[in-house]
């Protein structure tokens, strides 16, 4: 049977899990700045098998609104190409044979705010899963004080230590997601 001390480093595992998780995730969405995290989500059909295209070229970003993609295979190119127009990210890329170019229009302020409103969603699905492994472990403790193998002051200290690292994770999730919607709010 795990201790309270293990179940408090699992719980700061899984919520840092969350967090990084959310990283991920805000990178992924489009703002007027170029960003490598944009593309290389995306799953590109490379000899019969679903390839990340950071695995598959190079990803730069030679302005502030361009992406160039330089496959590391040239006859990757129009998978490459074919993957981007796929994708959810809405540019159209243009090849010139070797290097593909992504240029990142002006978002408009409607785009934006959609934009901003998906990111407080997917914060608060981040907040959520935070609290749930929070839940999780309170559950693991409540349980070991019951069968009588923590006492009742030592769950108390267990469940305090458990609050400020849910606290902890919680700011930082607002943190990023306030970051995020500043960068999409600049114009």
């Amino acid at each position: 049977m795990p201790t309270a001390d293990e179940h408090l480093k699992d719980a700061e595992q899984r919520m840092h899990g969350a967090n990084d998780a959310l990283q991920r995730e805000l990178d992924s969405v489009r703002t007027g700045r170029a960003r490598p995290g944009l593309v290389e989500h995306i799953l590109v059909e490379y000899y019969g098998t679903e390839t990340p295209l950071n695995q598959l070229a190079s990803v730069s970003v030679p302005e502030a609104r361009v992406l160039a993609i330089q496959p590391w295979d040239k006859s990757a190119i129009a998978s490459v190409e074919r993957a981007i127009l796929k994708s959810d990210i809405g540019i159209t890329p243009n090849n010139d044979g070797s290097i593909i170019r992504l240029t990142l229009p002006l978002l408009t302020e409607d785009r934006r705010k959609d934009l901003v409103r998906s990111v407080r969603k997917r914060v608060e699905d981040a907040r959520v899963a935070v609290r749930n492994v929070r839940r999780d472990v309170q559950d693991k403790i409540r349980t070991q004080e019951k069968n009588k193998e923590l006492s009742q002051d030592d769950s108390r200290k267990f469940q305090d230590q458990l609050q400020k690292i849910t606290d902890s994770n919680i700011a930082t999730i607002d943190k990023t997601g306030e970051a995020k919607e500043t960068e999409l709010m600049e114009v």
